[in-house]
């Protein structure tokens, strides 16, 4: 018991669940402007979209962790790098995965309209973020923790 009221007394992980709210939150909000119509559940579960969570998130994980312990330390760095990867990654290979998708869904469509295939149950296509849904996030992540910490 006395470890999970730790878990809640850990500034850290506080202020990154705070930027994984809030980039959820702005999704939403970007989504209803744009689409003009409201998917709390793929917003709230969902992958993709602006600004990224993830990146918000390792971001704030990162600075929270300079700021608190020092930019020099290898916590630091780790940090960092992690903050790298998710990045790089949901910019580069869930980003290609989900016009992959894209585009599978699209065949798929076809082969079923034509009577070759039956009825499949489509690929989720927005698994990945654009560069600037992605530095979106981190931003956000950053002030977050700047801000709050």
């Amino acid at each position: 018991m006395h470890a999970l009221i730790e878990i809640f007394h850990n500034r850290t992980l506080l202020l990154c669940i705070i930027a994984w709210f809030a980039a959820q939150v702005i999704k939403l909000a970007v989504a209803l402007c744009k689409e003009k119509k409201l998917d709390v559940g793929r917003l709230v579960f969902g992958l993709g979209g602006m600004p990224s969570s993830h990146s918000a998130v390792v971001c704030c994980l990162a600075t929270t962790l300079g700021m608190r312990e020092g930019f020099a330390t290898p916590l630091f760095a780790l940090a960092c790098m992690l903050a790298f990867i998710v990045m790089v990654d949901a910019a580069g290979v869930r980003l290609e995965t989900g016009r992959q998708a894209a585009l599978l869904n699209q065949i798929v469509g076809e082969l079923i309209k034509n009577g070759r295939l039956r009825d499949q149950k489509a690929l989720k296509e927005l698994i990945g973020h654009t560069p600037v849904q992605v530095i979106a996030g981190a931003v956000l992540g950053v002030l977050i923790a700047v801000i709050a910490g």
